[in-house]
């Protein structure tokens, strides 16, 4: 599927657009020509990182966020922008901080990436829903670990019900989020890549930190009131 991501600033200055080819990553335009320094496998690698300098020489991650990046690397994050975004299904558009249309292009691109751990989010990508919030953000991520759950149990495997692998993953993702920060902070001028990255780190920290808390917030949608409270009593 692909989606494009298209930013309509205030006054004279020229749009930006991106389209994510989801099913083929390599069909994308958020990879530059020339791979600058910082997508050096080398530089602020992930701790976790599965990949060895020794046969890998770029961040799979890093080199598809690179235009994003320059693109953006003098915006301040505050300033407003007009973000579009367009699928083969429905458009979005929504007018708001640079900060927030990043977080957002920037999720879908990381979930996109061949990195090793960010594979796993795959799903993610597949389901993408721009400007989500918090709710929304959990509520997607539970379900979808949930469906592979139930596809592992088809093909007599263990399923994980009880969302454990969900919870290392995030913590996985926590260090890969942290390094990221690293590698792109010194391509910066302003703060725009910086406060999105944070902002998307913080969204997916909630999942390894208070799942269950975060859970709890949105269990009226899906239990009637009297349930919840035989459900708390019970525990």
């Amino acid at each position: 599927m692909l989606i494009e991501y298209r930013f309509e600033f205030d006054g004279d200055q020229d749009a930006l657009a991106y389209t994510i080819d989801t099913e083929n990553p390599e069909n994308g335009t958020t990879q530059s020509k020339v791979a600058a320094d910082w997508t050096l496998l080398s530089n602020c690698q992930c701790s976790n990182c599965p990949l060895k300098k020794s046969t890998e020489n770029r961040c799979p991650a890093a080199v598809d966020m690179q235009q994003v990046i320059e693109d953006f690397g003098e915006r301040p994050g505050l300033s407003q922008v007009d973000v579009y975004v367009i699928t083969s299904d429905r458009d979005y558009h929504k007018k708001t901080g640079v900060e927030e249309g990043l977080r957002s292009l920037m999720g879908l691109i990381m979930a996109n990436s061949e990195c090793p751990i960010l594979t796993e989010l795959k799903p993610m990508a597949y389901t993408h829903l721009p400007f989500s919030s918090q709710a929304e953000f959990i509520l997607r991520s539970v379900g979808s670990y949930l469906v592979k759950q139930h596809y592992l149990s088809q093909n007599i495997k263990q399923p994980d019900w009880e969302l454990k692998g969900l919870i290392a993953l995030n913590q996985e993702l926590r260090l890969v989020n942290q390094a990221m920060w690293q590698r792109i902070h010194g391509a910066c001028k302003k703060d725009s890549n910086l406060k999105a990255l944070l902002s998307f780190f913080a969204m997916s920290s909630s999942v390894s930190y208070s799942l269950e808390a975060q859970l709890s917030k949105i269990k009226h949608a899906f239990l009637p009131a009297a349930q919840i409270d035989d459900f708390e009593g019970f525990r």
